[in-house]
């Protein structure tokens, strides 16, 4: 009884949860660009300042405590309802995430690793770039996916300053007693996750790939 209460509703909204799956994406993957584009700029700034990676990362922990719901209400004012304002509570939740694990892989690098490089006359940045992002890389995705996984989930309470997505069907059903849009909008947006988490793994090897092969030609 239940699953055909399921594919009924389907039927009669399918239209509405392809379009709310897609502003849920929207929101998700540009908070995760621009997080990323972030905290690559922080690290490649302050690598080599450590007090201020600290600190930076301190802050955005700070932030990342800030219950979802009240970060919505504090930016409200200031950017009102819609994307804009959920976009920025997800790039500042997403930030805490990202900086804490590349950091962590950039600094676990094997330090001799590091004065090979310098032996062979390798510069700071290209000692980042061909020695430090690659042996980090693990860390690096590792962090994307549990930032993707957090953004799909606090992406639904979105909804609650019209900014759309997949959170809209789980406060229909809350709102009106009824248990499809919930499962629905749970379904929905673990299919978003499982979906990205393999793409970015998949990412992860070809990227990876591409790094040792261009080492080897350089060789």
């Amino acid at each position: 009884m239940g699953s055909i209460k399921m594919i009924k509703y389907w039927q009669e909204n399918n239209q509405m949860m392809l379009s709310l799956t897609w502003q849920h994406l929207v929101l998700v993957i540009s908070s995760l660009v621009l997080a990323t584009i972030i905290a690559v700029i922080i690290i490649a700034l302050f690598l080599r300042k450590k007090n201020w990676l600290k600190a930076l990362t301190y802050f955005f922990s700070l932030l990342y405590s800030v219950p979802s719901f009240a970060f919505f209400a504090l930016l409200i004012p200031l950017t009102g309802l819609g994307t804009t304002s959920a976009i920025i509570v997800l790039v500042i939740y997403s930030e805490y995430v990202l900086l804490r694990n590349f950091i962590t892989g950039i600094q676990e690098v094997d330090p001799s690793y590091l004065e090979v490089a310098k032996g062979l006359g390798m510069n700071e940045r290209q000692i980042f770039l061909k020695v430090q992002l690659p042996l980090a890389m693990s860390a690096i995705f590792s962090g994307l996916q549990i930032a993707l996984c957090s953004t799909m989930a606090i992406a639904t309470i979105a909804s609650t300053i019209s900014a759309g997505g997949l959170g809209d069907l789980l406060f229909e059903g809350l709102q009106t007693g009824r248990i499809e849009p919930i499962l629905w909008g749970t379904i929905l947006t673990a299919c978003l996750s499982l979906y990205f988490m393999l793409m970015l793994k998949l990412l992860e090897n070809v990227i990876s790939g591409s790094w040792r092969n261009a080492l080897k030609g350089e060789n």
